[in-house]
């Protein structure tokens, strides 16, 4: 059997990445061209500015990913790119990048759902079995999957306001905490003890969706407050309780919700996948319920966004004859159908 080349595009937010793929699974290049310096004096993402980084590299990394992949356009049979969700400038420089490679060497165009390229970063780990669970945790999104078939997703959860990683980057600016302040919070939260009691919202509720803005809120005031009447708090057991409720509720409304969807496997994604607290209680908790399940989390490289995890997710639509045509747009607001 023919194997399957991808040249796929990731531009969603602020990381300008291209790769080459093989059967899905196989990375045969991943280059990512990171832009944490050029926004971290302001605190967070400027589109504007993302948008135009991504120009300035797309075209140096596509052909460092052909040259470290050892392949020519010659070699690809499809080229894929992420179309949303994500930042409409920073996405539409990607879709132009890839359109304009599949038209000139004549290549299918592959649409993928950037949330979907979180999932399918676990097959570049392991051998995924259906139906998986997956709980994506990134600084746009929050949400419990069911991934019943290759490329069919039913949304069990998701965030009422804010994201997960949206959370850890505001409380690290209040703290003082330069962008990106999730891999930070996790050391401190090593160092400290869980001495804050903050909300752990919509715990009791029944349903699986979660709410972060009342953390939030409840941990700037507790900050505020305290510079009011000139106390200083200890900025680890800030960061230890923090984390220990987003952990607190992330855990219960993932097991809550395999408790009724039977699985063998649960991927947790994106960059929060990374923070070694979350990880972890759900190693914990597998053990401590005696539960038959495998626990796959993507090594750090593939947490945040990249191009691979595209490709990865691109096999499936290949697979199945799902090609988009050259009039792709932008969708920024993007979700699973």
């Amino acid at each position: 059997m023919k194997d399957t080349i991808i040249l796929a595009f990731e531009s969603s937010c602020d990381e300008t990445s291209v790769a080459v793929i093989k059967n899905g699974k196989e990375i045969l290049s991943n280059i990512i061209a990171t832009q944490i310096k050029s926004h971290q004096r302001f605190g967070g993402v400027v589109p504007e500015v993302a948008s135009r980084h991504h120009v300035e590299q797309v075209t140096a990394c596509i052909q460092l990913a052909l040259d470290e992949a050892k392949v020519s356009y010659d070699d690809l049979d499809a080229v894929a790119v992420t179309y949303g969700p994500g930042l409409v400038g920073s996405l539409l420089i990607g879709i132009m990048a890839a359109k304009s490679v599949a038209f000139a060497h004549n290549l299918p165009l592959i649409k993928v759902n950037h949330l979907s390229g979180h999932i399918y970063a676990a097959n570049l780990v392991a051998e995924l079995e259906y139906p998986f669970m997956a709980l994506i945790v990134s600084g746009g999104h929050t949400e419990i999957v069911m991934v019943n078939n290759p490329g069919e997703f039913e949304r069990l959860g998701d965030t009422r306001d804010d994201a997960v990683g949206e959370a850890f980057d505001k409380v690290g600016r209040v703290i003082g905490l330069p962008y990106p302040a999730g891999k930070q919070i996790d050391e401190m939260a090593q160092l400290g003890n869980d001495t804050f009691d903050f909300p752990r919202a919509m715990l009791k509720e029944d349903n699986l969706d979660f709410s972060f803005s009342g953390l939030k809120s409840a941990f700037i005031n507790t900050m505020h407050h305290a510079d009011q009447i000139g106390e200083e708090l200890d900025k680890n057991d800030l960061a230890t309780s923090f984390q220990e409720c987003v952990v607190d509720i992330l855990t219960e409304k993932t097991f809550r919700a395999l408790e009724n969807h039977k699985v063998k496997q649960l991927v947790v994604a994106g960059g929060v996948a990374a923070n070694s607290g979350l990880k972890k209680r759900f190693e914990e908790e597998i053990i401590k319920r005696k539960l038959d399940l495998e626990l796959i989390v993507p090594p750090l490289r593939l947490c945040g966004d990249n191009a691979a995890m595209i490709g990865a997710a691109a096999q499936i639509e290949y697979d199945q004859g799902n090609f988009a045509g050259l009039d792709l747009n932008a969708d920024p607001s993007l979700d699973f159908e």
